[in-house]
């Protein structure tokens, strides 16, 4: 029975991450919320600055909050929220917004095909012309079972949609980051499925949270966080909320993702967030907020049960939280 209340990143377990060093991760992020290392990542910061100046969408930033979108706990400092990241193209460490410095944003264009009344192939500044830009403030919640509270700018998945012009024969809507070993060294590792993949269903895919992100903080993405275009589905895991995507294609067969193809048991298609599923290595029942270190009790469907529960009422079969 699902509960209804208002308002991976590992890879499988004979490859997994050692406990130790996952203990390490946790330790930093408390190290974080404490600011030694802020002081620290200053030049790194600075360089990302310099990089949102560069940006040809920085005119577009700020850009108006949707007031819809909000949390009752604070935003995660942006030092935090852009230096403590997933990106395993660019490794599988927590300090990835170095390495992830080398990828280049522009050109970048954008491939949307499959059953489309027409596929096309956009460049990413001629896709935001085209788009309604808004701000939210949306929770994340890892798998990891750490999470944060940031601002998101971008526009609503369903505008995509509109604009690909989807076949009735269209029941998924498959993403794919960008792949590029010289770039990535993540993608010499042979034994990922490359290029990182994602899918929702339509149905999750038109729901008014599904969310493309190009901002963040008032600028441009950072590339760490998944620029120029990332997903956020805030109410799943964030191993779902793929980066840097190059590709929309719209599909008949439901796509089996990144983390499902190496270990389905512990990251399945659907990974909406429950508390009362646990990891099969860890528990989900609370989460630790990056900004603050303070450990708090997760919400099902990570507190957006208003928006996306009535979606999944009538499912039978599915495992729905993994």
């Amino acid at each position: 029975m699902f509960v209804h209340r208002r308002r991976g990143w590992e890879i499988p377990e004979n490859r997994a991450t050692p406990e130790s060093v996952f203990l390490q991760r946790r330790a930093l992020a408390k190290t974080l919320a404490a600011g030694p290392i802020l002081a620290a990542s200053a030049p790194l910061l600075s360089a990302s600055s310099a990089f949102a100046a560069a940006d040809p969408s920085a005119g577009l930033y700020p850009v108006g909050r949707n007031p819809k979108y909000t949390v009752d706990r604070a935003l995660t400092p942006e030092r935090i929220a852009t230096t403590y990241n997933n990106f395993y193209e660019f490794g599988s460490h927590k300090q990835i917004h170095t390495a992830a410095q080398r990828l280049e944003t522009r050109p970048w264009v954008v491939t949307i095909d499959g059953a489309v009344e027409k596929p096309m192939k956009i460049d990413i500044d001629d896709l935001l012309k085209k788009m309604p830009l808004e701000e939210r403030v949306y929770a994340h919640r890892c798998v990891e079972a750490w999470s944060m509270v940031v601002p998101w700018s971008g526009f609503p998945l369903k505008a995509l949609i509109d604009l690909a012009k989807p076949l009735g024969s269209a029941k998924y809507l498959v993403m794919q980051t960008f792949k590029n070993p010289k770039v990535a060294p993540g993608q010499r590792q042979i034994w990922y499925p490359w290029p990182y993949t994602e899918g929702l269903t339509m149905f999750e895919a038109a729901n008014q949270l599904a969310f493309m992100v190009t901002g963040l903080y008032g600028k441009p993405l950072p590339r760490q966080n998944g620029a120029p275009l990332r997903l956020a589905v805030p109410w799943k895991y964030g191993f779902k909320h793929v980066k840097s995507i190059v590709r929309f294609h719209f599909s008949d067969k439901r796509p089996v993702s990144f983390w499902e193809k190496l270990q389905a048991r512990e990251y399945g298609f659907w990974a909406n967030v429950n508390p009362k599923v646990a990891h099969p290595r860890w528990s989900q029942a609370s989460e630790r907020d990056i900004g603050t270190g303070k450990r708090i009790p997760t919400k099902p469907w990570n507190g957006y049960g208003d928006y996306v529960a009535a979606m999944y009422a009538n499912m039978k079969g599915e495992v729905l939280f993994r």
